[in-house]
């Protein structure tokens, strides 16, 4: 069983830039099959922006999203971890802070994010959640 974070991260992460259009967003979430894209600004992390915030924070506005920047959609006070942080110190972030998602950051950087499916996959693939979060998407 894996015990840090680098050990289950996803290091193919997509990032956008803070200026890129929610619609832009949308779909390359929609293309790379993900829930959630990091916001940076060169290589420095400025946010997180997931499925959920773009509904919430920018489609439930209203106005056009060609025009929305993922800027006024994501959260940019993140929660972070090292790669060589204890997958159990990730687990308890997740549960003290209420989130899915985690960035992974190394002397200021994104390196990986690591997600509430990826450690139901390693802790409990036979779990539902494990069970749906290994699951191939239907097309």
């Amino acid at each position: 069983m894996a015990q840090h974070v680098r050990d289950i991260m996803t290091s193919q992460m997509v990032t956008v830039e803070p200026q890129t259009s929610v619609t832009t967003v949308a779909q390359k979430m929609r293309d790379e099959n993900i829930g959630a894209v990091l916001v940076t600004e060169g290589d420095e992390l400025r946010g997180l922006v997931s499925d959920r915030d773009l509904v919430i924070r920018a489609l439930a506005e209203g106005g056009d999203p060609e025009q929305k920047t993922v800027a006024s959609a994501c959260s940019d006070d993140l929660v972070i971890v090292t790669p060589d942080e204890d997958l159990d110190h990730a687990v308890e972030l997740m549960r003290e802070h209420s989130i899915r998602r985690l960035p992974v950051v190394e002397e200021g950087h994104p390196v990986g994010i690591i997600s509430l499916g990826d450690m139901a996959i390693e802790r409990d693939a036979e779990s539902a959640l494990g069970d749906i979060s290994a699951a191939k998407p239907n097309q």
